[in-house]
């Protein structure tokens, strides 16, 4: 199950995952991984009955154009679809805020998983948080 919850509901357990993954498992230093967007987007929540397992985020950035990111998957949970789920309700719900331009910074290592659903890299790999990255973007048509 997936919910989409503001950073009010999702914050306990969307960081568990996020400092599990990102700060413990990948070394990302603890001061990057809040920041000043969490309290203006939509969160992705995966549950496996009542354990929040993954996470992920949805920020409107400008007209027409968001951004996905802090896409976390417990390690036990990994390669159950549950990263596929999360990622097709943000770009559905990218669809339903008229977002039209859906851009990310992929680790180098997930750049084939956001192929999959149709993302182009973008420019070249830097590092953030010590983790090599690339851009990535998908052009969705609008919905009306």
């Amino acid at each position: 199950m997936i919910l989409i919850q503001s950073w009010q509901q999702a914050s306990k357990d969307a960081y568990a995952i996020r400092k599990q993954v990102f700060i413990e498992e990948q070394g990302v230093p603890q001061d990057l991984e809040l920041d000043e967007f969490d309290p203006i987007c939509w969160h992705a929540l995966a549950f496996e009955d009542s354990q929040c397992v993954g996470t992920g985020r949805l920020v409107a950035m400008e007209v027409n154009q968001g951004q996905i990111g802090r896409m976390a998957v417990l390690p036990q949970f990994r390669g159950k679809g549950i990263g596929k789920a999360m990622l097709i309700k943000l770009i559905e719900l990218a669809q339903t805020q008229n977002i039209s331009i859906l851009i990310l910074h992929s680790q180098v290592l997930a750049i084939p998983f956001y192929e999959k659903y149709g993302f182009n890299p973008q420019g070249p790999i830097y590092e953030e948080a010590g983790i090599d990255h690339r851009n990535m973007i998908l052009l969705m048509p609008i919905s009306h």
